[in-house]
């Protein structure tokens, strides 16, 4: 005989009911969760304090869900977030001298051999690999095998792809342009969804670190939201310990709302 499976434990926050079913629907969002019961149940007790403050201050009329642009207006309203001053953005520069250089930029070329509907995905790898080796052999003759071989416009230019930064091609390509210690032939052809690359990088250019002037707008914008991030998890936890909070247990001094 199969036993019936018992809807979660309802929950009640400040005498609103939140349903065993409205729990269960919560519980897909956080199945990859340590405690997925109680994941769930922290965002819908969340959702409802933030829900009825946002009515209370006539943000939401009474049968109104929440919404981000009330959420938004309450954080306004309600918590205090200073701007991070001067000073401590120059301390935050100093403490963190690594974080704050210019990009850096490697100039490189390439022959690709593109795959295109139909075509023999190993006959165009092999043409790679004895292009790669012939590469090997002589490196001066990449400029003619670019012109001759490459599926690319650049290669028209003998595969110049001028300067590139992290970000402008496609992960696989950074990945490997980047990764390279030294300038030179790439030992091995590059995927990507494109086709296969025979890459040569002709220089790299290592970032410098920036001065504070040039990284002050990144790090107030860095501060600035973890200030933020701050004073809505105290915020949270002052309405959850103000709160009559049932089917849920809150270690609210170790355990802020949101992370």
């Amino acid at each position: 005989m199969t036993s019936a499976i018992s809807p979660p434990e309802a929950l009640r926050v400040n005498g609103t009911l939140i349903s065993g079913h409205a729990i269960s629907e919560e519980l897909l969002a956080h199945a990859d969760a340590a405690d997925p019961d109680h994941a769930a149940r922290l965002a819908l007790v969340v959702r409802e304090l933030l829900t009825q403050q946002a009515r209370a201050k006539g943000l939401l009329a009474a049968d109104e869900p929440l919404n981000d642009a009330a959420t938004d207006r309450l954080i306004e309203m309600e918590c205090a977030i200073p701007e991070p001053t001067e000073e401590e953005c120059q301390r935050y520069y100093r403490a963190n001298p690594g974080k704050f250089n210019s990009p850096d930029l490697v100039h490189a070329r390439h022959i690709l051999f593109a795959l295109t509907p139909g075509v023999s995905v190993p006959g165009i790898r092999g043409k790679a690999e004895e292009t790669l080796h012939i590469l090997r052999t002589d490196p001066g003759r990449f400029d003619e095998l670019a012109r001759a071989l490459s599926n690319c416009p650049s290669g028209q230019v003998g595969g110049n792809l001028g300067q590139l930064s992290k970000g402008e091609s496609v992960p696989e390509f950074d990945e490997a342009v980047f990764g390279a210690i030294r300038p030179g032939l790439l030992p091995r052809l590059v995927r990507t969804r494109f086709g296969f690359h025979i890459v040569a990088i002709e220089r790299r250019i290592e970032g410098k670190p920036l001065p504070f002037d040039a990284a002050k707008a990144a790090i107030a914008r860095y501060l600035g939201e973890h200030v933020r991030q701050k004073a809505i998890q105290q915020y949270l936890t002052q309405l959850a310990a103000r709160a009559d909070l049932r089917g849920i247990a809150l270690d609210l001094p170790q355990g802020p709302l949101l992370q």
